[in-house]
């Protein structure tokens, strides 16, 4: 007889929980290792840990498991390194400016994504992103993953000119990936692996990446998101149809030197073990007019779940329900063969009731389950596995009119979103959202549902070719078809449905990511205290409005860019109030008691104001003193809440 376990008596120890805490934050900083013991176990690659701190200063590692590439420490010290831009407003491209809590964000997406992480970090509960395939003519995001040593070996035979900010051709253009570059795979991983570092943040501890990708990096891509979201966070890899091409026909006879690719795949990870997805079911073929008994055990190793039915106990695996699930089953049953089952089937007798959990044992029943059986009720449809050949890739016909080649087909996009569990209201994040068939996808199933998904699509604004059809119909580069296609589909949508949609948001706000909103001059060390944004005072440019240093002071100050916001004029100012009062802003000159007096009765959480409103140091201690008294604040909260740009 096996004995009992003693009770651990003692502490946990503190370095596993260490960790195992610093896995969670930081699964990228783990590798495996072989200790003197000869083992191998999980450990810190604390030169991966310290790159990713911003300590550049990192000697070579120890030889350790590892995937790797040239770039790699680059990549991810880009990942790592802040920038200085803004996502500047502009709502006269915008649809519902005022109402819509939906973004369209253009610029490089890992730009945009470290400025989304002071507002956005860990509230993102999906992203699907549709990377470019490095097919040899689709990518063209060169980031700062310089090598000095292997580039200046290779710029001679590469015929190109390596600046530190990317690969630029001699028309001062980035260049495309081509597979005559010498790091045709080095230059991809890197790209992805430093937006992935930074994508994770701000995943929700629930959330969940779905990443498109084909054969050509797949195995890379496999090996980047194990490192950055952990092994043990990788859910599944989903078979999606690919269009079938007559491509080969014309050489068949001749043998084919490979088969006509037929499917593509979307790898699945979720941030941590509380991303639990929602159980999908398709149609099946044909449906099954008789239920059928399968064995109520499973092989499942779960001591609690094991208990007396029908007077036999598994001495291993579990059954598969609670038990006063499964004595209610063998009533139910036992109510069904005495009463009705000379007169109707147990397929009558379910469709007239609705009753379908049915458990019975065969007599003398013998093996691991004793004979146990439960019923399973017929059905048109059965659970989804990872193989989605049923929906295709592409969308097959153009729902919206627009000059974009091979749109990501809506359809399979709203199957994805419908994998997050007893959720209707969170934020979808594509960061390649090209011709936004994402947006598209959220606001046509929040339609169907009555759901309120909001969107964030970023999309770099790559021109388009001057030969092409959307160069022809006036489609400067990809975010104006983007756009485009997001004002057409809502509208469409709202068109269709009329009476289910009148509260739908079609709308989105439009931001481009662009230089800061201060001229590039040193400040003092003295500035930098009494400065909110650490820059120099009445250093704005010309240019800039009062909405451009508003949502420049959200970003810096964690607010998301979707709230509302509404302006009102008093005595000669105009005074900004973000969510009523999250954030209260007045940017003008002159700035009176007055003006204090209705920000105040705002019961504003923070407030900033520009420091030229100011024209003596006197008046701005005066401003601290009066928040003071209007506010009930202590000198503390006026230092944290009051603020200056």
């Amino acid at each position: 007889m096996e004995q009992a376990k003693h009770i651990d008596m003692q502490t946990p120890n503190g370095a596993e929980l260490n960790l195992d805490a610093l896995y969670k934050i930081a699964p990228s900083c783990f590798t495996e290792a072989k200790g003197e013991d000869g083992k191998v176990r999980r450990v810190v690659d604390f030169n991966k840990l310290r790159l990713l701190l911003g300590d550049n200063a990192v000697e070579d590692a120890p030889e350790v498991y590892d995937f790797t590439w040239v770039g790699k420490r680059a990549a991810l010290q880009e990942a790592a390194t802040p920038i200085n831009k803004i996502l500047r407003p502009y709502p006269k491209e915008s649809v519902n400016w005022e109402t819509t809590q939906n973004l369209y964000i253009e610029g490089d997406n890992l730009e945009v994504l470290k400025l989304l992480q002071n507002s956005y970090m860990g509230k993102v509960k999906m992203i699907y992103i549709d990377p470019p395939y490095n097919t040899g003519n689709d990518f063209v995001y060169h980031d700062d993953f310089f090598d000095s040593d292997y580039d200046e070996h290779n710029k001679n035979e590469e015929g190109q000119r390596f600046f530190s900010k990317g690969r630029i051709d001699d028309d001062g253009r980035y260049r495309k990936n081509t597979d005559s570059n010498g790091r045709f795979h080095s230059d991809w991983c890197s790209m992805i692996y430093a937006r992935l570092m930074v994508a994770r943040s701000l995943l929700t501890e629930d959330g969940v990446i779905f990443i498109s990708i084909d054969d050509n990096e797949q195995r890379n891509l496999k090996n980047i998101a194990d490192e950055v979201f952990g092994e043990s966070n990788f859910r599944n890899t989903i078979l999606t149809r690919r269009r079938v091409k007559s491509l080969n026909s014309q050489f068949a006879d001749n043998g084919l030197y490979s088969m006509n690719v037929g499917f593509e795949y979307v790898l699945v990870y979720a941030k941590t073990s509380s991303y639990l997805m929602q159980a999908l079911h398709m149609q099946k073929a044909e449906k099954q007019p008789k239920g059928r008994w399968d064995v109520f055990w499973s092989n499942a190793d779960r001591p609690t779940m094991r208990y007396d039915i029908l007077g036999f106990t598994p001495q291993t695996g579990q059954w598969r329900n609670s038990k006063e699930k499964a004595e209610m089953a063998v009533q139910n049953y036992k109510i069904f063969a005495e009463k009705f089952a000379s007169s109707m089937s147990i397929e009558d007798y379910y469709a007239k009731t609705g009753i379908k959990d049915f458990i019975r044992r065969i007599p003398n029943g013998t093996g691991k389950n004793g004979g146990v059986q439960h019923w399973v009720a017929p059905s048109d449809t059965m659970l989804r596995t990872s193989n989605w050949t049923d929906i295709e890739v592409s969308q097959i016909g153009k729902e919206i009119d627009l000059p974009f080649e091979n749109p990501k087909n809506k359809i399979l996009l709203m199957e994805i979103c419908r994998l997050i569990r007893n959720d209707k209201d969170f934020i979808i994040l594509d960061f390649f959202s090209g011709s936004s068939s994402t947006a598209h996808a959220v606001m046509q199933l929040n339609a169907e549902d009555g759901g309120n998904r909001k969107f964030i699509m970023v999309q770099l604004p790559e021109e388009t070719s001057k030969d092409s059809e959307a160069h022809k119909a006036g489609y400067k580069n990809i975010c104006e078809i983007g756009k485009e296609r997001i004002r057409r589909a809502g509208k469409k949508i709202k068109e269709e449905s009329p009476l289910t949609t009148q509260d739908l948001d079609i709308g989105f706000r439009v931001f481009k990511c662009e230089s800061s909103n201060y001229k590039d001059v040193a400040f003092a060390p003295k500035d930098y205290d009494q400065n909110m944004l650490g820059l120099l005072l009445d250093n704005i440019k010309e240019d800039r409005t009062d909405l451009d240093l508003l949502f420049d002071c959200m970003l810096r100050w964690g607010i998301e860019l979707s709230l509302p916001l509404s302006s009102t004029k008093v005595g000669g100012c105009t005074i900004h109030n973000v969510n009523d009062g999250d954030l209260v802003a007045c940017f003008d000159g002159n700035v009176t008691e007055e003006v204090i007096d209705a920000i105040a009765a705002l019961s504003p959480v923070r407030v900033v104001f520009r420091d030229s409103s100011f024209s003596e140091a006197a008046e701005k201690m005066n401003l601290f003193e009066l928040f003071k008294q209007k506010c009930d604040w202590t000198d503390e909260e006026v230092k944290n809440n009051v603020r200056v740009i």
